[in-house]
């Protein structure tokens, strides 16, 4: 629901509140959301260019950094995160701009990777091989990346102890998603590693950070876990639905897993588990047209209902969503209720 100051104005002309009430209350709303994001123009901009910032220092970066050196990309990537954070520091503190601010602060963060990536060269330290170049860090699944990522987390969490920016939360949601693959090599070695053991090492690791969200959500006000369920659920989700099995057992528990993230959505109030419970739902009802079903002309037909009945479902929920939220809630025992995040407005 998007309130506006005239809805403030047409409160204090019913009686409701008095024209200072009205007033002061817009104020003090207002104040309080300073710092969220909202999807306006200067807003867009904002993450349009640290996404801009985040591409060229990471995914964009090119070969000519390597020229540099080991000291000098680290001196580089310092200087570059000095720059960031000071005029984050500016925005922050200072002219109370929260989001280019903590988005600043972000990209300082940002820049710890290629730092750290810069050092092991210079020194020549590394848990594993040493790279060909940075950009092989968002292209191959290797231990000798674990430094940068174990880097990158401390780092977020350092500026999180001094700017409350929910965003900062992204560099450690996606460093941890990283060492959920890049653990698997230092775990079983260089080359006596299979794919169903980085399958499983994503799949614990994804659920590891699933109930860390989990955590988090439950004791911040502020939307500090979006990143952490979102990455954890790419974690777990893929780890999940890429193991092979020719059980017809395990691909229906398969299914039901993926129905219970969607139950799960409900109560937890995060769309994301939909999605992947959605994605896994669809996987499985395409198994079963192409394998279990595949001459059968009545299968079609019977999936084209359950659609149909499950839109019909959507549109009851969207029209009766809280009283289906209060019921489902009912029904999970009082002391795992007392766990649940509390619905944010």
């Amino acid at each position: 629901m998007e309130v506006r100051r005239e809805d403030f104005e047409w409160a204090a002309g019913q009686g409701l509140i008095t024209a200072e009430q009205s007033g002061a209350l817009w104020v003090a709303l207002e104040g309080r959301a300073a710092g969220r994001a909202r999807f306006d123009l200067p807003h867009v901009a904002y993450y349009v260019g640290a996404l801009v910032v985040l591409s060229g220092m990471g995914w964009f970066m090119t070969l000519g950094w390597e020229s540099f050196g080991g000291l000098g990309i680290f001196a580089l990537s310092a200087l570059y995160a000095l720059c960031f954070a000071l005029a984050g520091r500016t925005l922050w503190f200072r002219q109370r701009l929260y989001v280019p601010g903590g988005l600043l602060f972000t990209l300082a963060v940002w820049m710890t990777p290629l730092a750290l990536y810069g050092l092991q060269r210079w020194l020549g330290l590394w848990p594993q091989e040493e790279p060909a170049s940075f950009r092989d860090y968002h292209i191959w699944v290797k231990g000798c990346w674990l430094v940068m990522e174990l880097g990158t987390v401390a780092a977020a969490l350092v500026a999180l102890r001094y700017v409350k920016f929910p965003f900062l939360t992204f560099p450690i949601a996606f460093a941890l998603w990283y060492m959920s693959m890049d653990l698997t090599p230092l775990l079983f070695g260089r080359e006596d590693f299979t794919w169903e053991q980085r399958l499983w090492v994503s799949l614990v690791f994804g659920l590891l950070m699933l109930v860390a969200s989990f955590v988090i959500d439950r004791r911040a006000r502020e939307d500090y876990a979006f990143w952490g369920y979102l990455f954890g659920m790419l974690a777990f989700w893929f780890g999940l639905s890429l193991m092979e099995s020719d059980s017809e057992l395990s691909k229906f528990f398969y299914f039901l897993i993926n129905v219970g993230l969607i139950l799960v959505s409900v109560l937890l109030d995060r769309r994301v588990f939909i999605v992947f419970g959605a994605l896994g739902v669809t996987w499985y009802m395409g198994y079963l047209s192409s394998r279990v079903f595949r001459d059968s002309a009545l299968f079609p037909v019977v999936l084209s209902f359950i659609g149909v009945a499950i839109i019909y479902l959507g549109i009851q929920y969207q029209r009766h969503s809280a009283r289906v939220t209060r019921f489902v809630h009912r029904l999970v025992p009082a002391p795992v209720r007392g766990l649940l995040p509390q619905p944010r407005g």
